[in-house]
């Protein structure tokens, strides 16, 4: 069954996140996400707070960008957490937004090889292997943790298109998938991953956790729409958009109106029904039903609109009885 989480929004400030994050439990839901986007919130340091100040909540880190870190000192970061909360974390890592990483001086020649290499020796530093490596991106010499985690938990990319997903299904023990993130997508990707699994000869379970914009009244609605526009007007989503059909008729609508808010305003209906959670009760209860029928191992609500109604909204979730029926284990067996 799908275990349903909520996103603790980047724009709200750090010091907000331990009261967040308990709210978010006491809620009810399985599942906490922190973020690393530039330059918001560290996500080892928020994770970390999340995790002190909740007492069963598992919490997903989505995503470090690879390139920020010597994969040995997130190894070491991440087997601290890991031993002091076993079992209830998450962690992602992912390509990092390339003008970010151009912007602190750390883009490399190859996203993808810094992004496989990275997670390649993450994995098996936390594993107690001693891993010496020359790769393009990533150089160990005979590195080995001195408190390696006895039972591992699953490493996601953070991933949307063809040959990063297919290096997750190779690589990593899971895929998270952003925003925007339709169930005739989310069929595409696991078609890509499990390509990438073949290619490995990889058997063991893989973890989706996707994405999704939640409002679920008229402002929320709003709100999600709002979230939408912005997104298509911020850069290329055809790799998302494409499976259901409408890449090319969003980027049209997306350049035929200049403002914001008149691009929301014309988003049809049924495209935002398939992008995120909308609606009433029983309309969000179907779009969670067919992210779990595509294959959503958890899905992570993210509230739109003001940071300061999150919780309302996630409460709203809540309420309607979302989280009772989808409870699984924070690690899949």
């Amino acid at each position: 069954m799908t275990s349903v989480g909520a996103m603790f929004p980047c724009a709200v400030e750090p010091e907000a996140l331990p009261s967040f994050a308990h709210q978010v439990e006491a809620l009810g839901y399985q599942e906490l996400w922190v973020v690393e986007d530039c330059f918001f919130a560290g996500g080892i340091a928020a994770a970390t707070a999340a995790l002190a100040a909740t007492e069963r909540l598992a919490v997903g880190i989505g995503v470090l960008p690879a390139v920020m870190r010597n994969p040995a000192t997130a190894a070491l970061e991440l087997s601290t957490l890991l031993r002091i909360f076993p079992g209830r974390v998450l962690p992602g890592f992912g390509h990092g937004v390339a003008s970010w990483m151009e912007q602190i001086g750390a883009l490399p020649p190859s996203q993808l090889a810094a992004l496989g290499e990275t997670v390649s020796a993450v994995r098996a530093l936390l594993a107690g292997e001693t891993v010496t490596t020359a790769g393009r991106h990533v150089r160990l010499d005979d590195v080995r943790l001195r408190y390696p985690i006895a039972e591992p938990p699953p490493i996601s990319l953070g991933v949307r298109a063809e040959r990063s997903l297919r290096l997750s299904g190779r690589v990593a023990d899971g895929t998270v998938l952003s925003e925007l993130s339709a169930p005739a997508y989310l069929r595409w990707a696991r078609e890509q991953v499990d390509a990438g699994r073949a290619e490995a000869g990889r058997t063991t379970p893989h973890r989706y956790t996707v994405y999704a914009y939640l409002g679920l009244d008229e402002d929320g609605e709003w709100a999600v729409r709002r979230s939408i526009a912005r997104v298509l007007r911020g850069g290329d989503c055809s790799v998302q958009l494409g499976p259901l059909g409408i890449a090319e008729e969003a980027a049209e609508l997306a350049r035929s109106h200049a403002e914001e808010d008149e691009l929301a305003q014309a988003l049809p209906r049924e495209w935002v029904e398939q992008l995120a959670v909308i609606g009433t009760p029983d309309e969000a209860a179907k779009a969670l039903r067919e992210l779990h029928d595509a294959g959503a191992d958890s899905v992570v609500f993210v509230p739109a609109g003001d940071p300061a109604q999150a919780l309302s909204g996630l409460a709203q979730a809540a309420s309607v009885g979302l989280t009772d029926p989808v409870v699984t284990e924070a690690w899949p067996a």
